[in-house]
C-alpha cells in the first residue's frame, strides 16, 4: 500500500463507524486541486536542471488550505496526496479554521549549495503563483525545509503583489524565522505539542513520566525537540535511528550533545555517547514511548512486531501502515494518532498566521499556553469519543474531524 492507500483506508473506518454522508464521504476521497509544475533552475555550474514540484490543496470547506512544503528525493504524487488529506483531518481535530493541502519538490537538498536552494525555493513559488497566498493557500516547513526556505518563499510572493499590499501578505507562509514575522515557540511546536499529548496520556493513565523511557526514530526538528523537552521531564532517551543508522544506550543518550552532533556530521551515526545497533535492535528496544518522527510507512507487520513499548506516538504523518496498525492493536500497544499528536505545528503556524494579519507579536508563553489549552482539549475530545463509541483512537480522532466537516457541508450545501 502506498501513503494514499493508507490515508483512505484510514478515512473508510471512521466513515463507516459513523455512517458519514454519502456526498460528503465522496468528496473527500479525492483532492480539490492537483498541481504539478515543472520548472528550469540554473545550477552553480552554469548548467540547468529541470525539477518537478507538487502543491495538492484537499480540501478548504474549513478555511484556506494549509501545509508542509517538503524537498525529498522520494516525493511523488500519491504521497503528498496522503500529506494533504491527512492535514484536512488534522486541522478539524484541533479545531483550526484551516483546510488540508501539501506540497513538495523531489530531489534531495542535501545535495545543492544554499545559493542553489534558494533559486529551486524561489523558481518553485513562482511556478504556483496565486495558486498559494494568505487567503487561500498557506505553506509551511516540512521534510527538507526550514524557516529560511519559508522566507524565500514569502520574498517571491511578496513581489506578485502591488507595493501598498506586500507588508499585508507577509502571512502567506508560516513557519518562518522570527525576524522576517514568524512566530515565537514555531520550531519546536510539533514537538512541544506531542509532549502536551504525551503528557495528557500519561495523566489519564495514572504513569509518571519521570523516569520513564522513549526512543525516537528522526533526529530533525521535531524529533530534537522531542528529546530535550522529555528529557526536562525526567525521561530517557535510549535508541535513535535516523538514514544514517542507529545508536542506542541503555543509561541514556544526551539530547543537546546529539543535537550538535546531528548538527555537524548530517546523522546519528558515529555519536561517542552511544552505541551503534542494528534496525532491527532499534525496533526491538525497550521504551515506554516509541516515537516515529521521520518518514510514513515505518511500522509495518514486521517491525511492529518487533516494538517493546507501551505506546506509540506518531510524530511523523502517516508512519504507520495498516497490517503494522493491526498488529500493534493485537499486541495492546496504544497509538496516539499523528492528526492527534503532531498537531502541534499547525496550531501554532495558525497563531503565526493570526500575528501576522494582526501585526502582533505574541511572547513563547502566551503562545505555549495557548497550545497547550487546544491540544488538551482536542486529546479529551478524542478519548473521550473513543470511550463512548469504543473505538480506537485514530479511528476517535477521524470521527470527530468528520464530524465537524459533515457539519459545515449540511449548513453550506454543495454548490449550485
Amino acid at each position: 500500500m502506498n501513503a494514499y492507500d493508507i490515508a483512505i483506508g484510514q478515512l473508510e473506518r471512521a466513515a463507516a463507524a459513523m455512517n458519514l454522508d454519502p456526498q460528503v464521504h465522496t468528496i473527500l476521497l479525492q483532492p480539490k486541486n492537483e498541481l504539478i509544475v515543472n520548472f528550469p533552475v540554473k545550477m552553480d555550474d552554469g548548467s540547468f536542471r529541470l525539477f518537478k514540484g507538487y502543491r495538492i490543496q484537499h480540501n478548504n470547506i474549513m478555511g484556506p488550505f494549509k501545509g508542509g512544503l517538503r524537498f525529498h528525493r522520494d516525493v511523488h504524487l500519491d504521497e503528498v496526496k496522503a500529506l494533504a488529506a491527512w492535514m484536512t483531518w488534522k486541522c478539524a481535530v484541533v479545531e483550526v479554521p484551516f483546510g488540508g493541502a501539501m506540497g513538495g519538490i523531489k530531489f534531495d537538498p542535501r545535495c545543492h549549495s544554499a545559493a542553489e536552494l534558494e533559486r529551486i525555493t524561489r523558481r518553485y513559488t513562482h511556478a504556483l503563483g496565486n495558486n498559494i497566498g494568505p487567503d487561500h493557500d498557506i505553506p509551511a516547513p516540512d521534510v527538507g525545509t526550514n524557516g529560511q526556505t519559508m522566507v524565500w518563499v514569502m520574498d517571491t510572493y511578496m513581489n506578485f503583489v502591488p507595493q501598498d499590499r506586500k507588508n499585508a501578505v507577509r502571512g502567506c507562509v508560516t513557519g518562518k524565522t522570527l525576524s522576517s514575522g514568524g512566530s515565537q515557540g514555531r520550531e519546536k511546536a510539533t514537538g512541544q505539542g506531542l509532549v502536551y499529548v504525551i503528557q495528557e496520556w500519561a495523566r489519564e493513565n495514572h504513569f509518571p513520566l519521570d523516569g520513564c523511557t522513549f526512543a525516537l526514530q528522526g533526529y530533525g526538528n521535531v524529533g530534537a525537540h522531542v528529546a530535550r523537552l522529555l528529557s526536562r521531564l525526567g525521561a530517557s532517551l535510549v535508541a535513535v535511528q535516523d538514514d544514517s543508522g542507529a545508536i542506542g544506550a541503555g543509561e541514556g543518550l544526551h539530547p543537546a550533545r546529539l543535537a550538535e552532533h546531528v548538527q555537524q556530521t548530517g546523522g546519528v551515526r558515529g555519536f561517542s555517547g552511544g552505541d551503534e545497533i542494528s534496525a532491527a535492535e532499534f525496533f526491538a528496544t525497550n521504551c515506554d514511548f516509541f516515537i516515529p518522527a521521520a518518514l510514513e510507512k515505518q511500522i509495518t507487520a514486521e517491525t511492529a512486531a518487533r516494538l517493546r513499548c507501551k505506546v506509540v506516538v506518531e510524530g511523523a504523518n502517516g508512519p504507520t501502515d495498516s497490517e503494522g496498525e493491526r498488529v500493534l492493536a493485537q499486541r495492546g500497544i496504544d497509538i496516539l494518532p499523528d492528526i492527534l499528536a503532531n498537531a502541534g505545528g499547525v496550531t501554532v503556524s495558525y497563531f503565526e498566521w493570526l500575528q501576522n494579519r494582526r501585526a502582533e507579536a505574541w511572547t513563547l508563553d502566551e503562545v505555549d499556553e495557548r497550545l497547550h489549552r487546544t491540544l488538551v482539549h482536542a486529546y479529551a475530545t478524542v478519548r473521550r469519543l473513543a470511550r463512548e463509541r469504543r473505538l480506537d483512537n485514530r479511528t476517535a480522532a477521524y470521527v470527530h474531524a468528520l464530524e465537524r466537516i459533515q457539519n459545515v457541508y449540511r449548513e453550506r450545501g454543495i454548490f449550485p
